[in-house]
């Protein structure tokens, strides 16, 4: 799953999306006729530009110089310029980074890119802009293009379940267990990306190299802000200083919205695709869990991705049915009987055989092989 030099060989080879992939293609083939030019910054490859055939190449939000654009658009280029005064950007090639999101956050989080971006939405959203919702569908495309990039030939499971669950709690370490255990025996974690058990399972991805005893220390730290209210700020910095103390944590996914705003990322996922539209991200999520998805103990949310997953699986309209394992027996069965609807619709069908109930977390990673042998 790390993005590496040879990022450029796995995806589409006529999408450029950094400067050395710019360069290497100049020099390489002289020309950049037909090529898409995502989010790079062309200031000072103006002599570059000049001498470059650009007929029907596409350049997505790239700052350059005047003479430069004047000259590839003549070629027969499409050149949508950067927007000014955005707090994001709609051409970006990349998904995003917990440090991206949170940069400034000694200020307090209202100051940081994630919060600006949240706030710029709720402005736009009221005045029903045309040009702004375009903006957040380029912005939402880009990240799909750049997390089905990213995933490409990783065994992704999907874990589930409630913002709610406090840090410090017994339900928030068997979380963050879970989110070990999965990336240890080779599955890359992807959650909704947001705080509670969504935080606990990527933090458990995080803790994965290390001895068991730091995902202890990790959680204890972490009690000292339970929840992100009253303070996000607070509540961020604690992960920060995990992630400080312990350096050199494991990649996993994060899918989180600025639809619930007030809910900031999680800054254990090391990759953040961060959506505007919600019902985009709710539905990207459960379609790249290709080897299944796991659901924690929630409320309506939880229930609501549980029939979005089964409903695919039921008709088989992603292909072969994939692993569905629910966790808490006592939960699904009485508290909020879900599991009962679950095997009435798989019955008879191929899906039945690709879903399980399970009584503790620990008995999960080993569930999801089963099923999906």
């Amino acid at each position: 799953m790390q993005t590496s030099p040879a990022h450029a060989a796995h995806h589409n080879d006529r999408e450029i999306e950094t400067l050395e992939e710019f360069d290497a293609t100049v020099s390489a083939r002289g020309t950049l006729a037909g090529y898409r030019v995502q989010a790079v910054d062309l200031t000072d490859r103006t002599r570059e530009l000049l001498a470059a055939d650009t007929a029907g190449a596409v350049f997505l939000g790239c700052p350059m110089r005047e003479n430069a654009a004047a000259k590839i658009r003549t070629d027969g280029a499409l050149v949508f310029p950067p927007v000014p005064d955005l707090p994001f950007d709609p051409y970006r090639g990349h998904v995003y980074t917990p440090d991206e999101l949170f940069a400034a956050l000694d200020k307090g989080y209202e100051e940081t890119p994630d919060a600006l971006a949240y706030a710029w939405f709720q402005r736009t959203k009221a005045d029903g802009d045309i040009h702004a919702s375009m903006l957040r569908a380029i912005h939402d495309d880009s990240v799909s293009d750049a997390v089905d990039e990213l995933l490409r030939g990783a065994r992704v499971v999907g874990v589930m379940g409630g913002h709610a669950m406090a840090r410090g709690t017994e339900e928030y370490q068997g979380a963050a267990r879970l989110g070990r255990a999965l990336t240890r025996a080779g599955f890359t974690v992807a959650t909704g990306g947001g705080p509670g058990a969504m935080e606990a399972a990527n933090l458990g991805a995080y803790a994965a190299p290390y001895r068991d005893a730091m995902l202890e220390e990790a959680c204890e730290l972490l009690g000292k802000a339970p929840s992100f209210t009253p303070s996000i700020t607070e509540w961020a910095q604690f992960a920060f200083e995990v992630r400080a103390r312990w350096p050199k944590g494991n990649t996993s996914v994060g899918i989180p919205t600025w639809f619930y705003g007030h809910e900031p990322p999680n800054a254990f996922a090391s990759h953040i695709a961060k959506y505007f539209a919600n019902a985009t991200r709710e539905d990207g999520l459960l379609a790249r869990s290709n080897a299944g998805v796991v659901f924690l103990p929630g409320a309506a949310g939880t229930v609501q991705e549980i029939f979005d997953n089964a409903t695919p699986n039921y008709y088989e309209s992603r292909g072969e049915p994939t692993p569905m394992v629910l966790v808490n027996r006592a939960h699904w069965t009485d508290h909020l009987p879900t599991w009962p609807l679950l095997k009435a619709l798989a019955r008879e069908r191929s899906m039945e055989s690709r879903i399980a109930l399970v009584d503790r977390i620990e008995e999960a990673p080993e569930a999801l092989e089963r099923l999906g042998a």
